[in-house]
């Protein structure tokens, strides 16, 4: 068997829900450079696709998850990955999604989110400004919930936590590779999803996203600044429907070392100056 981390999980794709999924698709397309690749009658009605990065969107509720798509290296890391999380006592479902190949599976976390491992579909090279699909953030109750199911169960590693003058856990971030973090969670009075970023490579790329967005009369709503854990550089914007997007940059690459614990403080979250506390 294999944990997520042998396996080398990445974020491949997401699946959002939206009052209003063709406005959304047409704001993804035009700012977020993402070509609509198929449309169809079905669940997942609306695929974006740009370079290294994916969204399904459907009608539903605003700022709600239908399903987060983690991609394995190979068939190896995929079988491997679906024994571990049955020994480890987790429901398995067959799931079908465009982006992913046959004999993908989905489980199902603490909090009712749906999370899918396959293995990416063939699909055509893809030009456009470099900004890979790169990790979820979710919303929480309870970080030791999902910190257990997704570390506990799936074999996430964790990279760093938060932890407030009480000895709280108020964030967990966890990685599925190399990477700091492809996945983390904040504590908050809600279950959902915080925000979703994009990895820009370097600190020009970001240069060159803020010029769009500025092209296009979107805002900054925070940054750019430098997180602590994972050390990236970061811009957020908001969506129509009020999902938060992060462009990130130069995320720490983690082989092997202890669990950093970091104080639940405004610096933890920007080391360059002011923080949107969620937790």
């Amino acid at each position: 068997m294999l944990s997520a981390v042998q396996a080398g999980a990445y974020l491949h794709h997401l699946h959002l829900t939206s009052p209003d999924p063709e406005k959304l698709a047409a704001f993804y397309a035009d700012l977020m450079d993402m070509a609509p690749v198929s449309s169809a009658d079905s669940a997942e009605s609306i695929v974006l696709a740009g370079p290294g990065r994916r969204l399904l969107l459907s009608r539903g509720p605003a700022k709600a998850l239908g399903h987060a798509g983690f991609a394995l290296r190979d068939r190896a890391g995929l079988d491997g990955l679906r024994v571990h999380a049955r020994q480890n006592g987790l429901d398995l479902a067959p799931f079908a999604t465009p982006p992913f190949g046959p004999d993908a599976f989905a489980v199902t976390d603490p909090d009712g989110n749906r999370i899918a491992f396959g293995l990416a579909a063939p699909e055509p090279a893809r030009t456009g400004l470099r900004g890979p699909l790169q990790h979820l953030t979710l919303a929480t109750r309870s970080v030791q919930a999902i910190e257990g199911f997704y570390a506990g169960k799936l074999g996430f590693a964790v990279s760093d936590r938060v932890v407030d003058a009480g000895g709280r856990v108020t964030t967990c971030f966890m990685r599925g590779n190399h990477e700091h973090h492809n996945l983390a969670c904040f504590l908050q009075d809600r279950a959902g999803i915080d925000h979703h970023s994009y990895e820009a490579g370097e600190w020009d790329t970001i240069r060159d996203w803020a010029d769009r967005f500025a092209a296009r009369g979107v805002t900054l709503m925070w940054g750019p600044g430098r997180h602590g854990p994972g050390n990236n550089l970061f811009i957020f914007i908001e969506d129509p429907d009020g999902n938060w997007i992060e462009v990130s940059a130069e995320l720490e690459v983690i082989h092997d070392r202890p669990v950093k614990e970091w104080p639940h403080a405004e610096r933890t979250l920007n080391l360059w100056g002011r923080a949107i506390m969620r937790a």
